[in-house]
């Protein structure tokens, strides 16, 4: 696009606050000069905001990342761009190796072309059976470093999360091995408060989907999540309203703060479609309005929301302040995955990935570098 300037917005700014005032986008960056041939925009009225960044989610418009083809890429991709997601960071599924390569080769291609992709999220297979969750038992394995290297070399080191439950056999020699290839998450565990203490003290610095998938807070068994509090680690909440009683959400903010917290939509590819039947990891997803279950119509299989949709959702439905939501949605994000330094604020350097709004948070306009 052309040098642009962006005048009179309610700009969110580094601070975590919005102020007014009037940006300015050289080259696809923010920039501290205001060329006079430059497009203008009058966002008068309108909030001015980072674009939003998703590290964890499948899929959309019936499309699911681990197909691995250019075409379920640019989809979601594109779909994502248009909710005011400017960049993504998409999960995979518990699968064999070989499926998983073939996955990784194929998204480093597309990021090379595709600025979009900036990272994947590896969620399996390195997880417990008993709390697998939509993940496919079959292609659960222990914790294999090998196995993780080899994919971190396919993906040309696109992997910026990799999961693993820490009860699990090898698994804490695993992180202090791992967390120099990618930040390790506890995921899909049955692990122990104890246990989960020494995953963290070992490397582990995420915790993907808190609440989801793991032994909840019992005041004589606080199990990972407290654990995870007393950790710095950053935690992922899904904010689709189904997955996350809103009181849940507001106590999670006050119990680790907002610096600490990523919002994440864990769609799958249902999201953006009508009801029907959908996959997940090869398995049957049923969609009915806002949930989507397995056959079983009792596991949850992920949200049919997008991040965008989520952050709305935090806003309007749980009485979470804009500039925590945007904080969560659009920095936090990309701070968990060490590319802060690039995206998520309107800074001078910055990528310009910004999404314009109006009082009802409906997109007026995203612009994408």
């Amino acid at each position: 696009m052309n040098d642009t300037i962006i005048e009179n917005g309610i700009i969110f700014r580094p601070d975590k606050n919005f102020h007014s005032g009037t940006i300015s986008i050289v080259n696809g960056k923010i920039s501290d000069t205001f060329p006079d041939n430059a497009d203008r925009i009058n966002a008068e009225g309108l909030y001015v905001i980072p674009g939003l960044t998703d590290i964890h989610f499948h899929g959309c418009v019936g499309h699911d990342f681990c197909e691995g083809t250019d075409e379920a890429f640019k989809a979601i991709a594109d779909y994502e761009a248009s909710n005011g997601i400017t960049t993504i960071c998409p999960a995979t599924m518990t699968l064999p190796e070989n499926e998983l390569v073939r996955i990784m080769r194929s998204a480093k291609t597309f990021s090379q072309k595709n600025s979009s992709l900036i990272g994947i999220n590896l969620e399996g297979p390195f997880i417990s059976r008993s709390k697998k969750g939509a993940q496919n038992p079959a292609y659960i394995i222990k914790p294999d470093i090998e196995i993780l290297k080899r994919l971190q070399k396919e993906s040309g080191g696109l992997i910026k999360i990799a999961t693993v439950a820490p009860e699990t056999e090898g698994a804490i020699p695993f992180i202090k091995e791992a967390k120099s290839l990618a930040k390790i998450s506890v995921a899909h565990t049955a692990c122990d408060y104890d246990t989960a203490k020494s995953a963290f003290e070992a490397g582990a610095s995420h915790v993907t989907h808190l609440f989801n998938a793991m032994n909840p807070i019992h005041h004589r068994q606080p199990g990972p999540i407290a654990a995870a509090l007393e950790s710095s680690a950053m935690v992922e909440l899904i904010c689709d309203g189904v997955h996350i009683h809103p009181s849940i959400v507001r106590m999670t903010l006050k119990m680790f703060g907002a610096e600490r917290v990523v919002f994440i939509s864990d769609s799958l590819e249902a999201a953006g479609m009508p009801d029907g039947e959908y996959t997940l990891g090869g398995q049957k997803v049923i969609k009915r309005g806002k949930i989507a279950t397995l056959e079983d119509g009792l596991t949850l299989a992920g949200s049919v929301t997008n991040l965008m949709d989520c952050m709305r959702c935090t806003v309007k439905e749980m009485n979470i302040p804009l500039e925590t939501a945007v904080t969560c949605s659009a920095v936090n994000p990309v701070k968990a995955v060490g590319l802060d330094d690039v995206y998520g604020k309107i800074d001078t350097g910055r990528t310009a990935d910004i999404v314009i709004m109006n009082k009802n948070l409906d997109i007026v306009r995203v612009i994408k570098a």
